[in-house]
């Protein structure tokens, strides 16, 4: 996912600032880790360059100075392009779930042991954010959780499936 793309979906909805496309972008996207502002203003002075964004202005109320970016129409072009594309599925084999998986199985540490702990790891994140899911009016926030949430029982049947292999199976040295 490119950052700027999303950036330029925050500001489809009208001029903003950095803090408010950062606070739009955690709000709509709760699962993922939030934005750093430097993270922010590095991608709006690259839209910017690119003629995708314009400054409107620069206000400096009681707080910091800030300036207002908006769409160009070069931006709502590029923001209706990336909304037309389909995504590749990403290449999750190399999770950091499965590399350690592995390279327990192949040190000979206690591949299974991991996975009962990542198990309830897993668990318990899911109880957040299904708690999380359930205060959330926004329908937007519930499908980005709906995502994160299939994504984790995935896993967690991913774990069941190896750990019974492994138990089946043995290990692979």
């Amino acid at each position: 996912m490119s950052l700027g793309s999303v950036l330029l979906g925050v500001l489809a909805d009208g001029p903003a600032h950095g803090y408010d496309l950062k606070r739009a972008h955690d709000a709509r996207f709760p699962a993922a880790r939030p934005l750093a502002y430097g993270q922010v203003y590095a991608t709006l002075g690259r839209l910017q360059r690119d003629g995708l964004v314009e400054e409107l202005e620069t206000r400096q109320d009681a707080g910091p100075e800030r300036t207002v970016y908006a769409l160009t129409d070069a931006g709502r072009e590029a923001l209706r392009h990336w909304l037309g594309e389909t995504e590749q599925p990403g290449p999750y084999a190399a999770d950091e779930l499965v590399r350690k998986t592995i390279t327990a199985l192949h040190t000979g540490a206690d591949s299974g042991d991991f996975l009962r702990r990542q198990r309830a790891v897993h668990l318990d994140a899911m109880r957040a954010l299904t708690r999380e899911r359930s205060d959330a009016a926004e329908p937007g926030t519930r499908i980005a959780l709906d995502h994160t949430l299939a994504h984790l029982d995935a896993d967690l049947r991913w774990m069941e499936e190896t750990r019974e292999r492994i138990a089946r199976d043995g290990t692979t040295r």
